[in-house]
């Protein structure tokens, strides 16, 4: 009977614990039905974003915002770095920050702790990728702009800063460039140069020469102190000391350095504080798109500066002056990064078929011997008799032979081009055309980069993998014959396009806007609600 009595208590307690447990789920305790509630919001909100959904997914929509202790330094760095989002030329506006903190006040039912932890992801994803590779979509801005920007995929944005510092996390965001840094610098300058009222009066002059003296050369030495590039002093004549000051000038501007104040000077001299604070904040989004490795060794052309450089560790060792497209859209330079793998010593030219339609054909037509020193080829490259065809019966859709220019001084690309195989047909390469570089402006080309210096570049290449590069060289450009020689080690080539950019001394240098980019990306960066301010201090 005691046995009996024991196994009928033990059913009675384990179907009470069966009951317990349905009711339990039945109708949560208040603290499963607060988590219950988070998580539901949680999951409802992040639904419309598949990145942020997958996160709270993986994470079983467990929160990192809303919570305490870590999830209070993580709003905290937040909240900090969305105030200091105008410091890089973000659109502020984007990330409401007073908004969003208004949230965090507001926020008491779980569910309201479930939708306000989605708002801040949200927030928190679009700050990082902004701060990080650029507010814009380079092509949607200008289609000359064909740079591969590196975006990081955004849930690993969340994964990562769940695991980081909050604060250490931000910091590594912006690029970690000396050009970064020393553009932010010189944007805190300018602001600060706003609120003071600028550089003042532009000078009423179209032209200025020494040994002048006026109210005119008045207000180009006063301009001049105002922008650093002489110093304070009562003078009223355009000596010595003016001279050297707008020769100084025009150093930093790309001009011609004859301590004249021409029209072409007097330009960019009246230029606005304003307009040149808006070079320094395209600048910055511009070297947001490119916030990678640019490669220990490579090299860089800077369409504005008419230069091509090549730069080791950090470091400008090899500098020549370049041609770029000419301003006509369809000739324009392209931006875009490749790689260098190999020159070509005496190249032929293979004529780009927009060239053979649009100037050869007319000429051809006019005239059968017309530019004879190119070759016309069949599809198989045999060479055609050129009286043995009519041109006018083809137009520039059916013209069935390609062109070629065999290799000679006088040859289209010089006696070396330089290649990192695009899609765009962009090198680098020589050129007969030597005045060109003698020029100030020296945007003449079909698009690609003429080199002043094509023999002394080729020498800096060949020099990591031979110990007499330029003996390497001549030889093979004796022979008179195309030859490819391949880099051991191949090049990153980055072509880049700015008009604010920071030299080796950290000195901020300005350029003009040749093509127009940096206008109409500064008008995109506007309308996305990027805005000049004036710092106080």
């Amino acid at each position: 009977m005691p046995s009996l009595v024991l196994r009928n208590r033990s059913l009675v307690f384990a179907l009470t614990g069966l009951l317990l447990a349905l009711f339990s789920y039945v109708t949560p305790t208040p603290v499963a039905a607060q988590v219950t509630a988070f998580k539901q919001a949680v999951a409802e909100a992040a639904a419309r974003d598949k990145d942020i959904s997958a996160f709270y997914q993986a994470n079983a929509y467990e929160g990192i915002w809303t919570g305490k202790g870590r999830d209070r330094n993580r709003r905290s760095a937040l909240i900090q770095a969305l105030t200091a989002a105008g410091d890089h030329g973000l659109p502020a506006a984007r990330y409401d920050v007073e908004g969003l903190q208004a949230k965090m006040k507001a926020a008491r039912t779980p569910r309201d702790l479930g939708l306000l932890e989605v708002e801040i992801s949200r927030v928190f994803l679009q700050f990082a990728r902004d701060l990080q590779t650029g507010v814009l979509i380079p092509s949607r801005v200008d289609k000359a702009i064909v740079r591969k920007v590196p975006y990081r995929d955004r849930t690993s944005y969340l994964v990562n800063f769940a695991k980081s510092s909050p604060k250490g996390f931000f910091r590594a965001l912006a690029p970690k460039t000396h050009e970064y840094t020393g553009l932010m610098k010189e944007k805190l300058r300018l602001e600060r140069l706003l609120a003071k009222g600028g550089w003042g009066p532009t000078v009423p002059a179209k032209t200025l020469k020494p040994g002048a003296s006026g109210t005119a050369v008045v207000a180009l030495r006063d301009r001049l102190v105002r922008m650093g590039f002489m110093k304070r002093n009562a003078g009223q004549s355009y000596d010595a000391r003016m001279t050297a000051a707008v020769q100084q000038f025009q150093r930093a501007h790309g001009l011609a350095q004859d301590g004249v104040a021409g029209p072409g000077t007097m330009k960019e001299v009246n230029v606005s504080v304003q307009e040149r604070l808006q070079s320094v904040i395209v600048a910055m989004e511009r070297e947001r798109w490119l916030n990678q490795e640019r490669g220990k060794r490579h090299i860089e052309v800077n369409l504005t500066d008419f230069t091509a450089k090549i730069i080791d560790n950090g470091k400008v060792t090899f500098e020549t002056r370049s041609v770029i497209g000419h301003r006509e859209r369809d000739r324009q330079s392209p931006e875009f990064s490749d790689v260098m793998e190999f020159m070509v010593i005496n190249p032929s030219w293979y004529v780009p078929r927009s060239i053979v339609t649009k100037e050869y054909l007319p000429e051809l037509q006019a005239n059968p011997n017309a530019v004879n020193h190119i070759e016309i080829t069949d599809r198989n490259g045999r060479r055609i008799d050129r009286s043995a065809v009519d041109f006018t019966q083809f137009t520039a859709r059916t013209f069935p032979f390609a062109m070629r220019q065999p290799p000679s001084r006088g040859n289209a690309l010089g006696l070396v081009k330089f290649m990192f195989p695009n899609k765009h047909n962009i090198y680098l390469h020589d050129t007969p055309a030597k005045n060109l570089f003698g020029r100030e402006v020296r945007a003449y080309s079909h698009g690609c980069i003429r080199l002043a210096d094509p023999f002394d570049f080729a020498y800096a290449l060949l020099a990591r993998q031979t110990s007499d590069p330029k003996g390497f060289f001549q030889a093979r450009l004796a022979t008179g014959k195309e030859q490819q020689v391949d880099l051991k080690q191949p090049v990153p080539v980055h072509i880049i396009y700015r008009t604010a950019f920071v030299d080796g001394k950290g000195r901020t240098q300005f350029r003009r806007d040749i093509y127009g980019r940096d206008g109409r990306i500064w008008n995109a960066l506007s309308k996305a609600g990027v805005a000049l301010r004036a710092v106080q201090g």
